[in-house]
């Protein structure tokens, strides 16, 4: 039996990507999010690119074509960095469907020496003077990360919006700040709650990795900075990359609205915020 609640979200879902696919919009996707695993789709409905790919590509491409996407759509797959919650499904992906990759020198390097890629990949530095690709500008930015160089992405697509991807990094460094500020849309970690974290059981060693300048950053330090990118314009907010085990959507969004709220700054009006899933499995489309 069919649910009829199923029924409606499909009908919307394909009504959504038919207005999309006549007015040539940018959407925006966050397929997966979280240490399981992190993919970001965003482009037309007609052709775009993956920002990372940590889960298997049959869970990527399933995502994919919950959203009306596929994987034929897939020019290029830029990666953050070489860590396997972002580059699970990379080595597969690439070879069956033959799309390139972009990342850094020397995430590249990494994914060599870790056999994360071979010798069939297009693989093509980044440049963090920025590079065209497809009707979208893409640029890079460092981020804090206890990886070999890892960055975020700044991607100017051709309807004039400008979205940022932060995740992964222990501080908000003033490079990242200045990458972000100026963005329509902001995808930025907010990975743990601090007493979750330090109440918890993981061991001492990787709570301490988490909570250092190389490591996550916390709902606070989140909340922080994206009071700082809402008085300065960012009307879109996607929290990201929150841990299954030290977090929970509603600290994430509450610490963030109630940070927002304190600087009188009014939520659906001033500025509006999604939590990603782990999953996507209710077929979101950010915009």
């Amino acid at each position: 039996m069919i649910s009829m609640g199923n029924s409606v979200e499909q009908d919307r879902v394909s009504l959504f990507i038919t207005m999309q696919r006549k007015m040539k919009m940018t959407r925006l996707s966050p397929l997966f999010s979280g240490s399981d695993g992190n993919c970001y789709y965003i482009g037309s409905a007609e052709k775009g690119i993956l920002i990372d790919c940590g889960r298997s590509a049959k869970q990527i491409t399933s995502a994919l074509s919950g959203i009306g996407i596929e994987m034929k759509n897939i020019s290029a797959i830029f990666v953050t960095h070489e860590h396997v919650d972002h580059v699970k499904g990379l080595k597969t992906l690439v070879s069956k469907y033959h799309i390139k990759v972009f990342a850094t020198e020397g995430t590249i390097q990494e994914m060599n020496v870790k056999g994360l890629i071979n010798g069939n990949v297009d693989i093509f530095p980044v440049s963090y003077g920025g590079m065209a690709w497809n009707d979208m500008e893409i640029r890079p930015f460092r981020i804090s990360h206890d990886c070999r160089e890892g960055v975020g992405y700044v991607i100017t697509t051709s309807d004039g919006r400008k979205t940022a991807f932060a995740t992964d990094t222990g501080i908000v460094t003033d490079e990242i700040k200045t990458a972000l500020k100026g963005c329509d849309t902001v995808v930025i970690e907010s990975n743990y709650d601090e007493n979750m974290l330090l109440s918890g059981d993981y061991p001492y060693s990787l709570k301490r990795r988490i909570l250092s300048s190389r490591g996550h950053i916390s709902n606070e330090v989140c909340a922080e900075t994206v009071s700082e990118l809402v008085e300065t314009g960012t009307t879109r907010i996607i929290l990201a990359h929150l841990s299954r085990k030290n977090n929970m959507p509603c600290l994430a969004e509450e610490a963030s609205v109630s940070r927002l709220t304190l600087g009188s700054m009014k939520r659906n009006s001033d500025y509006i915020l999604h939590v990603a899933e782990h999953e996507n499995n209710r077929l979101k489309i950010v915009y």
